[in-house]
């Protein structure tokens, strides 16, 4: 394991702290948060510790500029763009949405990190795009390194292997896990974490935007390929793989009452931001669980804030944020 490529650059480990407000004011199990908010790179999430096994496969491949894609709010892309920025390298982000006169959130900050963005309307176009422009960077000698989607390949997965070993070494007990779970890296990572570093409780994905059974089959396989990177081969089932689609119906970013109320009850009781996207439907969702009585009263239940603040100051989501509040 020690000789997997990875330069250190986030601030872990991430702390764990207890939500007692929010316990006390669901009234189910014990809540607590791990804050991967605060991995320290450009405002922190969960990509940065993808991106510590991403770059340094780049680097060793001899790479000069990061190649990836996401919405035109993807905390992926913020995170791309700004580890490119640290280590010298240029980046391309080939990014959906409406192009913003005056750029908002994670938008505004790929920009300051210097990212050359390309903006295509039709997410179905966006591979397309994303190949042709990974070729013409090819062609124009500027040694691009394709970063997966969300990050997610068997290498990036490596960072949610190794976070939940960092976990277990901070010494909580936990019998959930719960966390946002789309393109399948985090997910597939804490799955291998789990079965190499002997973490005996439940790992569940809320999806934010796939059919439960999409999501197992492609966390499975990505974990199953992780595993390649840390030692024997390990062959993950579909079957193997928690995950939870009741709460992704209105599609990808759409900000609905769940993510409002989530991102509310957060901020409200604890001090804690979400993001409209990802943490704040995963949390609604885990706040039905508590309710539906899905979790037991004397469990404890950590939820992965893995990031995506920025995505608050959207201006595709301000007038939206306190709705009804």
């Amino acid at each position: 394991m020690d000789t997997v490529p990875r330069v250190h650059f986030a601030h872990l480990p991430t702390p764990i702290e207890p939500l007692p407000r929010l316990s006390a004011l669901l009234g189910g199990p014990r809540l607590y948060i791990k804050r991967d908010d605060q991995t320290g790179l450009a405002l922190g999430g969960n990509k940065t510790r993808k991106l510590e096994f991403l770059v340094a496969e780049a680097q060793t491949l001899g790479a000069r500029t990061l190649v990836s894609a996401g919405a035109l709010q993807s905390n992926h892309c913020r995170q791309t763009a700004a580890a490119a920025a640290r280590f010298g390298l240029g980046c391309i982000l080939v990014l959906t949405g409406e192009n913003e006169d005056a750029p908002t959130g994670n938008h505004l900050l790929d920009l300051l990190f210097g990212a050359e963005i390309i903006i295509v309307k039709d997410r179905a176009n966006r591979d397309r795009v994303l190949d042709e422009t990974f070729r013409k960077a090819s062609e124009d000698g500027l040694s691009p390194y394709l970063v997966p989607y969300g990050g997610s390949s068997p290498t990036g997965a490596l960072g949610y292997a190794f976070a939940i070993q960092e976990f277990l070494a901070q010494g909580l007990h936990a019998d959930w896990m719960v966390f946002g779970s789309s393109s399948g890296g985090t997910h597939a990572g804490m799955v291998l974490g789990q079965r190499v570093f002997g973490y005996t409780g439940r790992i569940l994905g809320i999806s934010i935007d796939e059919p439960a059974s999409a999501l197992r089959t492609t966390v499975s396989a990505l974990a199953s390929a992780a595993s390649d990177r840390l030692g024997p081969h390990i062959a993950f089932a579909p079957d193997e793989v928690l995950a939870n689609d009741s709460y992704c119906a209105a599609g990808y970013g759409v900000l609905t009452d769940t993510e409002r109320e989530a991102i509310s009850l957060f901020a409200r009781y604890e001090g804690v931001l979400l993001d409209p996207v990802y943490t704040g439907r995963a949390a609604g969702g885990m706040i039905d669980l508590v309710r539906l009585g899905f979790f037991r009263a004397d469990e404890n239940v950590v939820f992965w804030n893995t990031g995506g603040q920025p995505a608050l100051f959207a201006s595709m989501y301000q007038t939206h944020m306190l709705a009804d509040q």
